[in-house]
């Protein structure tokens, strides 16, 4: 489990150097265009308020880099910043070498910073990382001083490549009640490896809202396990999103977890169930084993 049950204390983010709190912002809800503007300040101020000093983005999150940039701008120096991209440059093909590193440069300016602390290639396919180019495009840029960590976020072979490579400093999975995949099959190596964790999804979508299956293809693969293993697991006394949230972020090695919101008042609720710690250790064992009964196949969802 993480060290102590405060969700604001930054901790070593594997070997990188860097500190992270064990609960960031996952900032995709951020480029909402129908979000309004006040509502997206009001939100990284709590973020702030609270403690919390690790923001995850991506280049397709609509609007988000944009926003944090202007939020962050007098703010730099008191978060980690991390962003995602290896698409969608103007005149570039994806997933090759220009259009990672235009990529980075094109994050600095959205972002309005000098330097990113983590860049992932965003769910890169498996012979594109084999090939080399694009990896070596972000470590041009972390030797230019661009760049912190050299990150991937991914699921399944693409993401064991990555962590076996030797290549990255970090890795972002997905990492939850419905997708513990990752979390035995490839998280040890890469603690061993000195490898930063971020977890994402930790609260698997809150597919146990949809009292019938939802018609997005991603929350019906989450809504169809919940309903395999929700019988199997007890934990009757603990809200699901609590539930969810312990379980996720105090799983070895996580070093933090990303929650996604636009309610300010969100992240008070998020820090106080964190507060109350690990979940107690025979139902982690039971969640443990009723996922290896049920779900020992399932692939990590991308």
């Amino acid at each position: 489990m993480l060290h102590g049950t405060d969700p604001l204390t930054p901790r070593p983010f594997g070997s990188t150097g860097l500190q992270v709190t064990p609960l960031g912002l996952g900032a995709q809800w951020l480029g909402d265009p129908a979000v309004p503007e006040h509502e997206v300040e009001a939100l990284l101020d709590a973020v702030q308020a609270a403690g919390i000093n690790l923001i995850d983005t991506a280049r397709s999150y609509g609007l988000s880099e944009q926003r944090l940039g202007r939020w962050l701008k007098s703010r730099r120096s008191a978060f980690v910043l991390s962003t995602k991209l290896g698409y969608d440059i103007a005149g570039e093909p994806d997933w090759t070498y220009g259009c990672v590193s235009r990529g980075v440069d094109e994050a600095l300016h959205r972002l309005q910073t000098d330097w990113l602390d983590i860049v992932h290639l965003h769910s890169c396919p498996l012979a594109v990382l084999q090939q080399g180019e694009v990896i070596r495009a972000l470590q041009d840029a972390k030797q230019q001083g661009k760049i912190r960590c050299v990150a991937y976020s991914g699921e399944n072979d693409a993401l064991a490549f990555a962590i076996a490579s030797g290549a990255f400093d970090s890795i972002q999975c997905s990492v939850n009640l419905l997708d513990q995949h990752s979390l035995y099959a490839m998280l040890p190596e890469a603690q061993a490896r000195g490898l930063g964790v971020l977890g994402k999804r930790p609260l698997a979508n809150t597919v146990w809202h949809y009292a019938d299956e939802p018609a997005r293809p991603d929350l019906q693969v989450y809504w169809r396990r919940w309903q395999r293993l929700a019988p199997a697991i007890a934990g009757e006394a603990y809200d699901r999103a609590e539930l969810a949230l312990r379980f996720a972020a105090f799983a070895l090695p996580v070093h933090a977890v990303l929650v996604g919101t636009t309610r300010a008042a969100r992240v008070a609720d998020n820090v106080a169930t964190l507060g109350k710690g690990p979940l107690p250790f025979a139902l982690q064992q039971q969640i443990r084993m009723a996922y290896a009964a049920v779900g020992a196949e399932w692939p990590g969802l991308i």
